[in-house]
């Protein structure tokens, strides 16, 4: 079946075509999901919410805009909720403070696989916001309004997190570096 197809398919509820959309782009959102959440159940989760969400609702996606980008919207939606259904800190700092803090090419040269475990590891509200504004381009307006929470907070939540992806990055020794680079 191809895209209309399945869409159609999956907006009369037909399980032939719900299973073969979750099938055809279960790898990608699980992937988007992992940007957005603490561990791999988490993620697992979320994927699952996800995809309830898009069968839920595909009726309206009317064919405006690229359906992937459609189910990615979703998708990061779910994982935003979840976040703020759970008590959590809000952090703010004094705009003030905020610069930019750029991690130069010191990136190059540690593995894809240690960035996004760094990444992982940052405070919920850090990670979400860098992974919005860095990953996914929305603006600190967009994410404000995403996270409920002040521009000058997005703007302050990414600052910190560049700091810790920083000081993380900046604890590698360079042999640590070159047998990282090595094992690949």
């Amino acid at each position: 079946m191809n895209l209309n197809q399945l869409i159609e398919g999956c907006k009369k509820s037909h399980l032939k075509a719900q299973s073969e959309l979750y099938y055809t782009y279960k790898d990608m959102l699980f992937t988007l999901c992992l940007k957005y959440c603490k561990n791999t159940v988490e993620a697992e989760d979320n994927l699952q919410d996800s995809f309830l969400n898009i069968f839920k609702h595909i009726h309206k996606y009317k064919g405006k805009g690229s359906f992937e980008g459609w189910m990615k919207r979703i998708t990061i939606n779910k994982a935003i909720d979840k976040y703020k259904d759970e008590k959590h800190l809000n952090i703010e700092i004094n705009d003030n403070i905020i610069t930019d803090t750029l991690i130069d090419n010191e990136i190059l040269n540690i593995p894809l696989d240690q960035i996004l475990n760094a990444i992982t590891e940052l405070p919920t509200q850090y990670r979400l916001v860098f992974n919005l504004y860095e990953l996914d381009s929305y603006s600190h307006k967009e994410i404000s309004k995403m996270l409920n929470i002040s521009i000058g907070t997005s703007k302050s939540n990414l600052h910190r997190a560049k700091l810790i992806l920083k000081n993380t990055i900046q604890t590698f020794k360079p042999s640590q570096l070159n047998a990282l680079n090595y094992e690949k």
